[in-house]
């Protein structure tokens, strides 16, 4: 649009869940709820309108085998944005994707730096894989270079025992948390099972990923010291099968996995009555794809969350949780539009109407 051209996008509003308003203006890139004076050139949308969606656990620039091209990064936030992904936490990348940030038709992204993992504890090509006594420096180099995340592999399989095994002894994790928090920035950690979460959350983590592993026993915990999840369901739900490829070499690892499949649903549940704060992440990159934060959604709702809760997952609360802005007056113009109420029902999410990034409409 010309300088002076606005947007006027009209039906409902969904600044809240429950503030709702008739229309908003788009001038100049930015949200405003008062009709612009003098104003020329003006395209109308109609429909729902929501903030931009959040994909809080997402990595764009990271194939099947570690760092991807440009182009095809390039190709993974035009998925994301194309399913309604206007802000992406990148929950760890090899990749450096700053170039995204000079462009105004991709989605914004908040940047964890790149994993840190113990060494040959994790995917390879995907982390810094370290020893315990560099924790410290790798956490600090990552926080510079993030912005205001990093990100941590809690466990993964130890091929001695055959199972899923803390990564990290706790002093180590305390150390590394407390750098963090010393520069300002946040920790989250990668977690299937259960026994590294008790050192995680008492040595002062902001956030879980997966959190497959929360028990009865652990959920009080996560609920008095406020540590946030993001279950990735979509993700969870290749369980089964990375079972069953694993059977043969490593059948106590795979009976764990498939036990933490089947009660998947009952543990995101459990989280929410207790008062965890619940975010959508789809876990895209590597293996899984772009553009999945519908499906995520849906899934929340089917492990028994509220409809308006699970939107806001991915909308309101995740932005005020990641400290972005949604539809405020004078905030960057960054939503989606639908054909009908998403809060009614969250499917809808799966077929935008009109995406309107920085002011524009892209999609």
């Amino acid at each position: 649009m010309s300088e002076r051209a606005v947007l006027h996008v009209k039906g409902r509003v969904l600044v809240g869940p429950d503030d709702v308003r008739d229309e908003l203006w788009v001038v100049d890139g930015r949200i405003s709820y008062d009709r612009p004076v003098g104003a020329h050139d003006i395209r109308t949308v109609e429909g729902w309108a929501l903030p931009g969606l959040v994909d809080a656990h997402c990595h764009v620039g990271l194939g099947a085998h570690g760092p991807v091209d440009d182009d095809v990064a390039e190709k993974q936030a035009l998925t994301d944005r194309e399913a309604g992904t206007l802000l992406i936490r990148d929950a760890g990348s090899p990749s450096d994707t700053r170039w995204v940030d000079d462009r105004d038709d991709l989605p914004k992204i908040i940047r964890a730096g790149r994993h840190i993992a113990r060494t040959r504890r994790y995917i390879r090509g995907y982390a810094h894989e370290i020893e315990p006594e560099d924790l410290v420096a790798y956490v600090a180099q990552e926080a510079r270079r993030g912005d205001g995340w990093v990100k941590l592999v809690g466990d993964w399989i130890d091929r001695g025992l055959g199972d899923l095994a803390p990564t990290w002894p706790r002093e180590a994790v305390e150390a590394g948390i407390a750098e963090a928090h010393r520069l300002g920035a946040r920790v989250t950690a990668h977690c299937f099972a259960e026994s590294s979460l008790r050192d995680l959350v008492e040595a002062g983590i902001d956030c879980i990923e997966h959190a497959t592993g929360l028990t009865d026993e652990l959920i009080p915990l996560f609920a008095e010291r406020g540590v946030a999840i993001v279950p990735t369901l979509v993700n969870i739900a290749t369980f089964p099968n990375l079972a069953d490829g694993g059977e043969s070499r490593y059948p106590r690892w795979s009976d764990h996995m498939r036990r933490l499949y089947e009660r998947r649903y009952d543990t995101v549940r459990s989280a929410y009555d207790a008062g965890i704060p619940v975010f959508v992440g789809t876990d895209a990159g590597g293996t899984l794809p772009h553009g999945l934060v519908a499906a995520e959604v849906a899934e929340l709702v089917t492990a028994g969350i509220p409809a308006v809760e699970a939107l806001a997952a991915t909308t309101w609360g995740a932005r005020a949780w990641l400290g972005r802005p949604g539809l405020e007056e004078g905030a960057a113009a960054d939503l989606v539009v639908y054909e009908s109420d998403p809060r009614a029902d969250v499917r809808v999410l799966a077929a935008p109407r009109r995406i309107v990034l920085n002011g524009r409409v892209v999609g």
